[in-house]
């Protein structure tokens, strides 16, 4: 990601979409000869001379695009006068910036595919194993730990498709001209419009696109921009739901990210054990949805044709976002590489608050052997109280069961609560959900089909930091 937004990749870029404008006006009849063609094609990569003179033609012209027009000309004496033939700016920097949103999202899609694929496979792993479920930041019905990691994975396919989206949409500029007229293009071929639509077609299959914008103004608009940050921030949001979660689970001591044999937690408090990729994960979550309101502004404050208040607000942002969203999909490749579950605390949690959980099943049980539903509500409720007492003002572990079991009133049903407090009673169709989603013919392996040769050469990513 870091070369394909680099100084070099842009300016090689650029001297491509000036080769293919150039071979596309001489196969459409214009004078331009094979040996300029030829020394186009031989200077594409960017020496470092051509560095050098394209920052100090910069210096002395203050435009980026014709500096660059100047040192590649140096370079291609042949074709010098005839480089950027009919263009404006915007054929190479907007061209250019579409081709990187491109790039970009694939390079981004199968990073994310391996994730789903490694949570998938932790998901399966631990689809049956119980464990408490919050709703208010309080314990709640049991889900699985298998369950439990479905929903991120729903919420990453959901960003999968919308970064596949953002892609599909992507149109080029194409050959446009000053204000999105053709103008130059259509005085060049005479006036002949089907020849500037060839040309046009042609230069954007040259750069890898389907189609092309049929109406453009000086840039293509910057909608697009705020459609691919949309859906970038919107993974931005998943990464922060997913690492907050992570987070909330390794306060409870139910899960931990990895956490190496020599990793330090904190340089004062020796026994620590942050998780401080989720945390990361987190920071940049927020990084990467604010980002995105760049896109928003600039969109929003265009005027008419045009106005360059897009231009350096743009070159710090598109990249920004990308980067950031790369290091989310090394973050998160990580972390689902090595989730370590600690099934005794879970299982510990469970029986701290399963008596509560259960009375409803204790009540059903009492009704079953003909008692009256009210009379057994009662008895409950005056025993959960009293254990909820010891529990809150005394710190006591929960005794609600032993207070059932001590009860004559539920002697009927002593017999039976082994199988009313099983915590896999308590999970309904959790294993079930979890394999219909992941599993062949599921959700999550439809979706995945197209990057099984990504995932199945990926290794897992390593962090250095």
């Amino acid at each position: 990601m870091k070369e394909l937004f680099s100084l070099a990749r842009r300016a090689e870029t650029w001297r491509l979409l000036w080769l293919w404008l150039a071979e596309a006006q001489k196969e459409l009849g214009l004078p331009i000869s094979d040996k300029a063609i030829d020394q186009l094609r031989s200077h594409i990569t960017m020496t470092k001379h051509d560095f050098e003179v394209a920052e100090l033609e910069e210096k002395r012209r203050r435009h980026d695009v014709m500096a660059h027009v100047h040192a590649f000309g140096e370079a291609a004496p042949e074709a010098a006068g005839i480089i950027h033939w009919g263009a404006t700016s915007c054929y190479v920097t907007d061209n250019a910036d579409l081709v990187f949103l491109r790039d970009a999202l694939n390079i981004l899609l199968p990073k994310l595919a391996v994730v789903v694929q490694k949570l998938t496979d932790f998901a399966r792993t631990y689809k049956d194993l119980p464990c408490l479920g919050y709703t208010h930041g309080q314990p709640a019905q049991l889900v699985t730990v298998g369950k439990r990691a479905c929903l991120w994975i729903q919420d990453l396919l959901i960003d999968l498709r919308n970064l596949e989206r953002a892609r599909d949409d992507l149109r080029f500029r194409g050959v446009k001209g000053t204000t999105g007229t053709q103008a130059s293009f259509l005085h060049m071929f005479k006036g002949d419009y089907a020849k500037v639509e060839e040309l046009d077609a042609i230069v954007t299959k040259k750069a890898g696109f389907d189609s092309a914008f049929v109406i453009s103004s000086q840039t293509y608009t910057r909608k697009i921009d705020v459609d691919v940050g949309q859906a970038l921030a919107s993974f931005g949001a998943t990464c922060q739901r997913i690492g907050g979660d992570i987070r909330h689970l390794a306060m409870f001591k139910e899960l931990e990210e990895p956490f190496e044999k020599d990793q330090i937690g904190s340089s004062a408090m020796a026994y620590k054990r942050n998780p401080m990729r989720s945390e990361r994960t987190c920071s940049l979550g927020r990084q990467l949805c604010n980002l995105a309101r760049n896109n928003v502004d600039t969109f929003a404050a265009q005027w008419l044709e045009r106005s360059l208040d897009d231009s350096a607000v743009r070159r710090s942002t598109l990249p920004e976002m990308f980067l950031t969203a790369d290091a989310l999909m090394i973050l998160l490749d990580n972390i689902c590489s090595g989730l370590v579950v600690y099934p005794a605390v879970i299982k510990r949690r469970i029986n701290d608050e399963l008596p509560f959980m259960a009375t409803e099943n204790f009540i059903m049980a009492m009704v079953d052997k003909g008692y009256s539903r009210q009379e057994a509500h009662e008895h409950i409720r005056v025993l959960s109280h009293e254990a909820a007492d010891q529990v809150k003002n005394h710190g006591e572990d929960n005794d609600l069961i032993q207070r059932v079991a001590n009860d004559p009133f539920f002697e009927p049903i002593l017999g039976d609560l082994p199988r009313l407090l099983d915590p896999t009673t308590f999970i309904g169709a959790a294993p079930q959900q979890v394999e219909k989603f992941t599993g062949p013919d599921g959700e999550v392996q439809l979706a995945l089909q197209k990057y099984q040769t990504q995932i199945a050469s990926h290794k897992a990513a390593q962090l250095h930091v």
